[in-house]
């Protein structure tokens, strides 16, 4: 890529939709949690950490990730995170982001419940005044856990949501864990006002995507590369302006698309999809959302202006203050 294009594409202000807040910690931040607490199985070496990160398939990938997350066992940890999280997005040039979180398994590591809040409210704050970056937060059910976790979660968030909260999400393994049996939670979270945003599509096909459609009742899809597979669900996408939050690093490291080249976002973009482009778990998929947008660009073909389609779709689709997509949009004009 040429030095000017790269220029463009990094100095490019950007909003991202799609990352997890355990996924999101580097190599040297887990090392040091791991270091915390050897007992846990997750290597305390930089380079063994990285073949580590060396996902099977996806199912490996689940298990990889249960690891580093039961390192985060205390308050502090979760503010360490969220403030390292900040600043790699700022390397990216991102003025915005939606962070999703898992409450579940912070209570399960012991952190309590109002703790977990405070620690985000703190890591929001600070990162808010040393990066100028404003944070919202997705609350996601680990679905390898059940409806009982489902339940559990909104709980936590009925009674500790804090400041940022805009959404209720539901993440791990498709496989085996229909998303119409969170039918009911998902309808108490629509009813407590929070925007509906699950993962589906991400192993499976196109049918996992209605589904969250209808019995969730999504706003966006995480993911949703299955939907590639349906021409009808395309369209209809397409007309509704349903928003799809694509993570291509992340979908060849977990074995969900084979190859970087045939990753279905430039179909999708073309057929009016609104794709937003994200890095999903950046620490471990060796990634940024700078780096996203040079793979769209150099190996999936995008032109520039799809690029800036491509940004400007992240604004559109944003759940955050209209004063906020305003200035989103005013830094964006100015590129």
């Amino acid at each position: 890529m040429p030095s000017d294009v790269t220029d463009f594409v990094h100095a490019m202000p950007k909003a991202e939709l799609h990352v997890h807040l355990v996924g999101s910690a580097s190599v040297p931040t887990v090392v040091e949690l791991a270091r915390r607490h050897p007992e846990r199985g997750v290597p305390t070496d930089p380079d063994a950490l990285a073949a580590f990160y060396e996902f099977r398939d996806f199912t490996h990938f689940i298990e990889v990730y249960q690891k580093v997350s039961a390192l985060v066992t205390t308050p502090e940890d979760v503010t360490a995170l969220v403030t390292g999280l900040g600043r790699d997005l700022a390397a990216s040039n991102v003025r915005y982001a939606e962070v999703t979180v898992t409450p579940y398994s912070h209570l399960l590591a012991g952190i309590e419940p109002a703790a977990v809040a405070q620690a985000l409210t703190e890591g929001r704050r600070r990162v808010a005044a040393d990066r100028g970056i404003e944070l919202a937060w997705i609350f996601d059910i680990p679905g390898e856990y059940g409806v009982p976790s489902g339940r559990d979660t909104l709980a936590w968030v009925e009674r500790h949501a804090p400041e940022g909260t805009v959404g209720f999400g539901l993440g791990g393994p498709e496989v085996g864990v229909e998303r119409a049996q969170f039918a009911d939670v998902f309808a108490a979270a629509r009813a407590a006002g929070l925007h509906c945003i699950p993962h589906a599509g991400e192993t499976t096909g196109p049918e996992t995507v209605w589904s969250a459609l209808r019995d969730l009742g999504a706003e966006r899809i995480g993911h949703g590369v299955g939907s590639a597979d349906d021409p009808r669900l395309v369209e209809y996408l397409a007309a509704e302006r349903i928003p799809l939050e694509m993570c291509p690093t992340s979908n060849v490291c977990t074995g969900a698309v084979a190859r970087i080249e045939d990753h279905p976002l430039p179909r999708l973009l073309r057929a009016g999809v609104p794709v937003t482009l994200n890095t999903d778990d950046p620490g471990m998929f060796a990634t940024d959302l700078n780096r996203e947008y040079d793979v769209a660009l150099d190996v999936l073909g995008l032109t520039l202006t799809e690029l800036r389609t491509l940004a400007g779709n992240a604004i559109d689709a944003a759940f955050c203050s209209t004063e906020t997509k305003a200035k989103l949009r005013a830094a964006a004009a100015h590129t």
